[in-house]
């Protein structure tokens, strides 16, 4: 059975240089890093007929409007509770904080979730868990929803961070049930349709 890792660390790990044999694909570095962790055999999640005829990922246009700055209220101290997955397996995460923000002219609100195997572990402690879904999931993205990669470090001393919706990716259930993925939370959906990062993976 494979297991779902955080993406972006595979990222942090991958070199974007001029001596690849193929151009880079996106139009971010964002973009470059994640398909080319999806072209590599060796690290991409897709099934072996999808890898061969894999061009690239789909993304919403780049959208500087879904940048934006929320505030965190922490909840410290709460308990980590299994979370169910895509498969019959558990992931146990905590409830980390409630982000608060104004996208398109509406306030919102997201918890913010701590994994436990990750808050063991120094090389993933700093690493926090934001999943969601919109109004385009189910359509232009998966309807399981999307994830979003968020690190304490970058919580600013007035409780506030940067919120990268360009930046969110799909869980790798997606592309392959073999992996075990964390479902979203009901109370983490979006009463708007979030037109950025990437789009509905069309499997062969």
């Amino acid at each position: 059975m494979k297991y779902l890792f955080i993406l972006f660390f595979s990222l942090l790990f991958i070199s974007c240089n001029s001596k690849d044999k193929r151009p880079l694909i996106g139009k971010t570095i964002y973009q470059q890093k994640l398909n080319s962790v999806f072209k590599d055999a060796s690290k991409s999640p897709l099934k072996s007929k999808d890898l061969k005829s894999f061009e690239g990922l789909d993304f919403f246009p780049v959208d500087s409007s879904y940048i934006i700055i929320a505030s965190i209220e922490l909840t410290p101290n709460t308990p980590f509770i299994g979370m169910p997955t895509s498969t019959d397996e558990k992931s146990y995460y905590r409830k980390f904080g409630m982000l608060t923000f104004t996208l398109k002219e509406k306030e919102m609100q997201l918890i913010l979730y701590q994994s436990l195997e990750e808050s063991e572990n120094p090389i993933f402690k700093d690493y926090l868990f934001l999943p969601f879904t919109d109004e385009t999931s189910g359509g232009d993205s998966y309807g399981g929803g999307r994830y979003m990669d968020v690190f304490k470090s970058n919580i600013n001393a007035d409780r506030t961070l940067e919120l990268n919706f360009n930046n969110t990716y799909n869980p790798y259930c997606a592309y392959n049930e073999d992996y075990t993925c964390p479902l979203t939370p009901r109370d983490n959906h979006l009463n708007i349709a979030i037109l950025a990062g990437v789009k509905d993976f069309k499997k062969y």
